[in-house]
Formats: C-alpha cells, structure tokens, sequence
C-alpha cells in the first residue's frame, strides 16, 4: 500500500514537476530565520519576466536594486510577522510550516519565495538537487508514518476572520500528528490559540472523533464555505442599472439586459444581464453562476447586498468584482459614455451548418462528433464518447432524432411562417412582457400539433429495442444546433423531460421541441447574436438512470486558473437536476489528477433528493444521508479518471464540462461539452 501510494506520488512529481501540495503551518522550536538574496523581481504574474522579452534597456537606466529577503523563521511573533511570510489569494491569506519530527524544529516559510514544501526543503534544508531517489523519500513524509516532517499550511480565512491550520488533503496524517503540530504551533504563531485544525479530505474529516484531537478546536471547509459573508465566482467589471429582485416566482420575473441584479433568493436561471449579486451562496457550476461566466459580467455572492445597497436602486452604477471584495457605487457620466461606446461590438456566436438531409435515427455508438450538424452537438458528443467504448463508465443506451423532423414538424402546422412573423415584428423585439406571452403561445401550438404518423412508428420501434425494465422510462433530452458549442453550452436553456413512459415520448419530443422558444433561450441567443431562424431541434432519447448520485465535474480548477492539475466535482444525492439549479450547495470537491489528492470544500446539505417515480417522471422523497459524503475517495477517484480519458476525444483548447451518473458502484457518462468560463 505505502510502496503504491509512493510510486503515485513520483510519478505525480515527474508529470507536474513537484508535488501539488497545500501545506499546513506547524510550530517548531529554535530554528533560525534565513536569509536569501533574491533581486526585486515581480511575482508570478510576471511583469518583469514580460519587460526582459523586450530589447535591453539603454545602458543609462539605473540598476535593479538588490534586497535581502528572510525566507523561514521558527516563530511568527505579530501580524507584521506572519504577512511577511505569507501570501494573499482572495480572501484568504496563507503561509507553510515543516516541523522536524526528529528535532521538533518550527520552519515558517516564505511562501512568495517557495510556493511548495518541497522546494523549501530541497533549497534550504537538505540543500541539493531534486532527484527521483530523494522525493521518493521525501514523499513518504505524506503517508501515516513520518520519518522526517510534519508538513502544513496555516491559513487567516479574512472574511470570516477564522485561522486555521491543515495538512494537504492526501496527507495520510493521524491524530497524533495533528496533536503534534497543533501543540507546536500554538507554541511558535502569536495567534496560536485561535487557530483551529482544518481537515481538507473525507480521511482526515475521520479523525475528528478520535482521542488525540481532544481539546484541539476544529472547522470543516464546509462549515467555512457555508460562513463565509463573500465570494467571487466571476470577477470583472461593468455598469448597468442596479435591480434588487425581491421574493417572486421566476416564471413571472423579466429582467433587462441592461440591469445589474442582486437577487434576494436563489433563482434556478436567469435571462442576460450585466451583473449578478446573489445574497445566498450556492455552487459556481450552478446555471445563473454558469450564465454569468459565459457573458463574461461580474458575479459574487454577497450576504444582506439588498440592504447595503438599497439606497442605489434604479441608479446607474458601477459594479466591480474582485477575489478579496466587491465594489458598487453610481457611475459617472464619463464611464457611462465609455461603456456604450464599448458594447456597440457584440460578440457573436456561429451555429454550424446544418444537416437537413439526414433522416435516420441512429444508436448513440453510430453518431459520431462530425455529425452535430444533423443531431446537435450533445448527442454527437456523446455518440463520439459511446463509439469509443472505453472502460471505467457507462452511457445509457439511447438514439437520436435529427433536426429534419423539427423543420417538417414546424412546416407541416405553419409554425415556421409564425416564427418568422414573430422575429418581424418590432414589437416583439422590444417589448419583453409581449414577447414572453407570444413565446407562450408558439410553445403550446408546437404541443398541439400532432406528429408524423411515420415518425411516430419509427419512434415505437426503437422504443421497443431499448428492452426498458419494469419501472424505468427514458430521458428525452434537447440536442439542439444551439447549444454545447464553443463560446455558447446553452446549459438549461432547453427542456429535458425525465423518466417517461413509451406512451408519452412522442409528446416529450414536441416539448423538447418547443423548449426551442423558451423565453430563457431566446434571451441568451440574442445576446450572443445568433440567428433565431437557423434554430433547430434534434432530441436525444436514453434510457433513464435511476441515480443514487449525480452532478458535474470539469476538467479545471474553476477557483484557481493557474491550476492545471486539477478536476472541480460537484455532485448531490438523487438525480443530478438540482445540482444546477443552484438552490442548495452540492457536494465540492477538487481532484488533484497528479497526486490524487482529493480536498472537500463542502458537503451536501439538501434535505430531499429527486428518484424516479414508478409511474413516470420523478418524485421528491427525504434524503437519507444529508450531510455526509456524497462520493466515496474510491468513486471520486473513478470519476476523475473516466474524465481524464473524455479529454482525449475530444479537443484540447477547452476544459470539459461532463455530466455523469452512479447508479449504485455503476458510473455513467450523460453528457461532455466545451466549459465556458476560464
């Protein structure tokens, strides 16, 4: 086991060049502070490095100056103390420690300096070269014997003013360790008694209950996540009119694209605006933070914002957000000049082209990715990930309906020379209210409609080669021509009607149809500029998985752009349709696919979960395991995995938005497409 776990971690090392490690501060005795000389270089975002690209200087420009920067010490004695060694990131303020398990020796380092325990190490302790050899001995500091060092990182959350200390999540530390570093800590950190022990991963939130952390005050990441007053899930800057949208039904909301928002409650989506306040905090992978992201506006969640901010209501107002805090205050005339002039260039999206030719309906392993333009771009992603039959997953079985059916159906009821009517009419364009109503009655005339006889035959005998099991229907999902592109996932603007009968597919498909008027996916398209009259709608039906587990992983850290080496995992008990919906904070988790670590930023806390209904459709029952962990180490680990194996399909430019499911130990894939954000 150990000489396994070891061999991952060097082979972590030789992929990323060290260890991914967050360490923890831990408080030693006697070490004496050290002193490098290091020239007045930028940091990591490398200004400087940038200037050097360029031609030298004129010999008459003044030399850089040199400074002397103290790089450990064996106590931080004030606040001057430990800003001096640490590093800001958000609204966290962080440093490391090593305690000598031989000598009990506290090294506080400087984190600007050395970014990794192990290059601390290397450079001022053992003071060689990193070879295979000495980090494969090195690396046995991780596991749950220790031969030379307690490695930790100690960290000031500022916006809960809250301290704690950890170790890096896949740290096999026991409790004893954790008592050790605790005791040292308190002896060498100014604020020692304040600092609480953190657990970063489902094994170390183990420990909580063991004798060695008895009288040692602890916080989970999902208690922190949960308390914390801000935070930044799209930063930026931008004005509009400011907007407090109060309690109300989000059917009945209608919102300006150019309005800056702060929502009150939790709204499940949201149409195009120019900036996002959310008073209650979620998930960054939910659909409204998703919107927000692929605009490309501001958005952060900001407890009691409504009330902070009341007296600007209607105003035109600059809103900017940054990872440590947000900013909002009236706009002056000049920026309110300068922002117009800026948006007169709108982005805009191309749809591909069209297959109008192609009537087949096709088994999910016989569509390939080439041919999004006749099923749209989800079902030939996923058809392209079925005909690749790799192993570790599953994707249910299912077929296609392409987008010619749409167009016949459209055509054959007048349906299209409505549409073009509609797209006409000034009206229409204008006048939100108005054009929510008629998008109302186009849908309900798409329902009405009856479908093609021949259709309708060819949809039974498919339905028939599913051998569905007694008590399970199909997922008729949308897959439309405007959707899962480059610049444009169209998440949630589309309906899918879940676990459905054989009976009642063929008016689930003409739902799915008509979810091509939804009044959100109208919004969204003519925000990126795409033209409503190439629209069309091909539908996916699968056999529907009864899920114990569901939710979205993407292959990045979508909190950290700089981490290359790590999968962000959202997931929840039940059905994966709420993970989205934003209305409760899912199950976090970063996997680290280097070094395997896995770190917990919360856990679920949804009362109900949503199972399938014997009789079709799906119903809400109590959620039996609310608070504890939604995926194992063992199933995330299998997740991260197949996900990794998606990336080669697929093209490398973007990361991966990939929705999966766990029937029980069964993983299955539903869903791969570009994510839009980073």
């Amino acid at each position: 086991m150990t000489t396994a776990r070891t061999l991952l971690l060097l082979a972590a090392f030789l992929l990323a060049g060290c260890p991914s490690t967050q360490t923890a501060t831990k408080n030693g005795d006697g070490a004496k502070t050290g002193e490098t000389t290091k020239t007045g270089d930028k940091d990591a975002a490398g200004t400087d490095a940038a200037a050097s690209a360029k031609a030298d200087p004129p010999v008459t420009t003044p030399p850089r100056t040199v400074t002397k920067r103290r790089v450990f010490t064996g106590e931080l004695k004030s606040m001057a103390d430990f800003k001096a060694y640490s590093k800001q990131v958000g609204t966290e303020r962080f440093t490391k420690f090593i305690i000598d398990v031989r000598t009990n020796r506290m090294y506080f380092f400087d984190v600007n300096i050395y970014k990794l325990h192990v290059d601390f190490v290397f450079s001022e302790l053992y003071k060689t070269k990193q070879t295979n050899e000495r980090i494969i001995a090195f690396n046995r500091n991780y596991e749950a014997t220790k031969p030379e060092f307690l490695l930790c990182y100690l960290v000031h959350h500022t916006d809960q003013d809250i301290w704690t200390f950890a170790f890096w999540e896949g740290d096999l530390a026991s409790d004893a360790h954790v008592a050790q570093a605790h005791k040292r800590m308190k002896e060498t950190f100014y604020l020692g008694d304040k600092v609480k022990f953190r657990p970063d991963s489902t094994l170390q939130e183990a420990l909580l209950g063991k004798p060695g952390l008895k009288g040692i005050p602890t916080i989970t990441n999902d208690k922190l996540y949960k308390a914390a007053k801000y935070q930044a899930f799209t930063t930026g800057k931008s004005i509009g009119k400011l907007r407090i949208v109060t309690s109300a039904k989000p059917e009945e909301l209608n919102f300006s694209p150019d309005e800056i928002v702060i929502l009150t409650e939790v709204l499940p989506d949201i149409t195009p605006v120019r900036g996002i306040i959310s008073e209650q905090f979620s998930t960054p992978l939910a659909h409204v933070a998703l919107r927000a992201r692929a605009w490309g506006i501001p958005h952060v969640g900001l407890k009691e914002a409504g009330k902070t901010y009341k007296k600007l209501a209607g105003k035109w107002v600059l809103f900017e957000a940054k990872r440590d805090g947000a900013s909002l205050r009236a706009a002056t005339k000049a920026e309110l000049a300068a922002d117009k002039k800026a948006r007169a260039a709108a982005r805009k999206v191309k749809l591909p082209v069209a297959d109008l030719k192609m009537r087949q309906l096709k088994w999910l392993p016989n569509i390939r990715a080439t041919e999004a333009g006749a099923y749209g771009t989800k079902t030939a992603n996923l058809g392209e990930i079925a005909h690749a039959a790799m192993p570790g997953f599953e994707v249910p079985k299912g077929f296609g309906v392409p987008i010619v059916y749409y167009k016949e159906h459209m055509a054959r009821h007048g349906l299209d020379k409505q549409v073009g009517k509609l797209l006409s009419n000034p009206r229409f364009n204008k006048d939100a209210n108005y054009r929510k109503a008629q998008l109302d009655k186009l849908r309900k005339a798409v329902l009405a409609k009856p479908l093609d006889p021949k259709l309708t035959k060819e949809i039974g005998q498919h339905m028939d080669k599913l051998d569905l099991e007694a008590g399970k229907g199909v997922f008729v999902r949308s897959s439309t021509n405007a959707e899962d592109l480059p610049g444009f996932n169209g998440a949630g603007l589309y309906d899918t009607v879940p676990n459905v009968t054989s009976a009642k597919v063929g008016d689930a498909i003409k739902q799915v149809w008509a979810s091509v008027w939804n009044m959100r996916a109208f919004e969204e398209r003519t925000h990126f500029g795409i033209d409503h009259s190439g629209v069309y709608g091909a539908v996916l039906v699968q056999v529907g998985v009864d899920a114990t587990a569901a939710g979205v992983l993407i292959t990045a850290n979508i909190f950290d752009k700089q981490d290359k080496n790590t999968y962000t995992i959202n997931a929840k008990s039940g059905l994966g349709i709420r993970v989205v919906q934003g209305k409760k904070v899912p199950e976090q988790l970063l996997f680290d696919i280097g070094n395997f670590g896995i770190k917990v930023l919360s856990r679920s806390d949804e009362d109900t979960m949503l199972v399938f209904d014997g009789k079709g459709g799906v119903k809400e029952v109590p959620n039996p395991n609310k608070g504890k962990p939604v995926l194992t180490d063992e199933r995330a680990m299998r997740l991260a995995m197949a996900a990794r194996s998606l990336t080669r399909l697929f093209p490398p430019d973007k990361p991966l938005d990939v929705e999966w499911l766990f029937e029980g130990e069964v993983l299955h894939i539903v869903q791969s497409r570009p994510y839009i954000g980073l």
